[in-house]
């Protein structure tokens, strides 16, 4: 995989669980030459939980893209008319940013990166983890499934017989699903078993 010259946006929400799956993938972009612009939602600037503190995340991102995350709106707006971003990433995206996004709803500089991309007719891919993608959220993600220049890192149910509405992302998955979103291919299938054996 080569995306020297790239510049690629990637957005990080609250799904703390899942922050240090997304942190290689991260790491894969940079490695394949691209410019990696990490955004990051008030949850993740802020919020200690039981998986790190916000601190520690927000140096791994750093350390992960060589560049300091992106937390405000104000800060997220230049990217879209004066330095356009050519893809933008959303992993892990939360069940709350996903109906956000589903329904035009920008509060976060994560949102606002992502929207500004998709303003420009750049695509934007999105990785979902979330505990009601089958449930209240399943409205909001069949939205973006079905929306122009938006692209689906695939997905599947993590613990089916404790949590049955909840689908997560392969996150090694993120950089096959962005060089394929780069052509303007949704990459397939998209509903897998969420763990290989």
């Amino acid at each position: 995989m080569t995306l020297k010259g790239a510049k690629i946006g990637f957005g990080v929400t609250g799904s703390h669980c899942t922050l240090e799956e997304v942190l290689p993938e991260m790491k894969k972009l940079k490695d394949a030459g691209a410019e990696v612009v990490p955004f990051i939602t008030p949850t993740v600037l802020k919020t200690d939980t039981k998986f790190g503190a916000s601190e520690k995340w927000q140096k791994e991102i750093k350390k992960a893209t060589g560049c300091e995350p992106v937390s405000t709106i104000v800060e997220a707006e230049p990217f879209g008319p004066k330095t356009p971003l050519d893809l933008m990433v959303v992993a892990p995206l939360t069940g709350s940013s996903l109906s956000k996004f589903a329904n035009a709803l920008t509060d976060s500089a994560v949102l606002m990166a992502a929207k500004a991309t998709l303003r420009n007719q750049k695509p934007v891919v999105v990785a979902v983890s979330t505990n009601d993608a089958m449930a209240m959220n399943g409205e909001n993600l069949m939205k973006l499934m079905n929306a122009q220049n938006i692209f689906i890192v695939p997905l599947g149910q993590d613990a089916p017989d404790v949590k049955p509405t909840s689908l997560v992302a392969r996150m090694e998955a993120i950089p096959a699903t962005v060089e394929e979103a780069l052509r303007g291919r949704q990459i397939q299938p998209v509903f897998i078993e969420k763990f290989r054996d």
